[in-house]
């Protein structure tokens, strides 16, 4: 009796494990088609990086969960996720840890981006996220693409965390700029780089005379060091960054993939 007790407990036991591996499988995995073209998490090549995925919350400049956004989970392709931990290797360091806003965007996130430029009527996120441009004017100004390298899987949005804070809940602050204007600092934790996340404005181009030098002298280490191992930055975003060697070349139409966040 003993022995068939303990028979029955082993094949319980098995069967909550077994069950628990197909779900994690299921609700963890990568789809198909981006593992088998290289894609990981970013937090398997390194869970010490911060992920605050926007676009998966209400916290955007679209003011909702944006589509293909199913968690709030970073994918990129493996050769930029293990750039991005020298990365953060280097940083640690310092005393800062990488907090990630985006990596990977399927192109129907893209495609949302469009919907919404084109609705002059939804003014929602305006004061916080482009309070001196016109929403319909974002893709030429540099801000959106509507083919993103995001979707190529090797290009990142992030800014810097001191080691030993953790983000917190976002809490808005007025900051007003060297030409008088008056923008919203969306505080959650990060460090303080001028203007935040997002902002589509002059403040948030690399170079500007908008901002206080020690917020420029901040902006110049981030881009060093993503430079040193091999990102590349663009004039209009100080927190944007695509891996230079990236596997999926931005000139050939399969490089960009519509697989879902999840």
């Amino acid at each position: 009796m003993k022995g068939r007790s303990m028979f029955k407990q082993t094949k319980t036991i098995l069967f909550f494990v077994f069950n628990f591996i197909i779900c994690f499988q299921l609700c963890f995995s990568i789809p198909e088609e981006a593992h088998s073209k290289g894609f990981v998490y970013l937090n398997e090549v390194d869970p010490t990086i911060i992920v605050s995925l926007r676009y998966a919350t209400n916290e955007n400049f679209v003011g909702k969960p944006v589509d293909g956004y199913k968690k709030p989970v970073a994918i990129m392709t493996k050769r930029a996720a293990e750039a991005l931990k020298k990365v953060q290797d280097r940083v640690k360091k310092d005393g800062y840890s990488l907090v990630v806003y985006d990596a990977y965007r399927p192109q129907q996130a893209v495609d949302h981006f469009v919907r919404w430029s084109e609705d002059v009527n939804d003014q929602l996120k305006k004061t916080q996220y482009y309070p001196r441009v016109n929403k319909a004017d974002v893709f030429d100004l540099g801000y959106v693409a509507k083919r993103s390298g995001h979707s190529r899987g090797s290009t990142v949005d992030l800014s810097l965390i001191k080691d030993s804070k953790s983000l917190h809940e976002i809490k808005e602050r007025n900051r007003k700029l060297l030409d008088g204007y008056t923008v919203k600092i969306l505080d959650d934790g990060t460090i303080d780089m001028g203007s935040s996340f997002d902002l589509f404005d002059a403040a948030s181009h690399y170079e500007n005379n908008l901002i206080k030098d020690k917020f420029k002298k901040l902006r110049t280490y981030l881009k060093n060091v993503m430079e040193e191992f091999g990102f590349k930055g663009v004039t209009e975003e100080w927190w944007h960054f695509t891996l230079k060697n990236e596997p999926f070349p931005a000139d050939k139409d399969d490089s960009y993939f519509n697989f879902v966040v999840e």
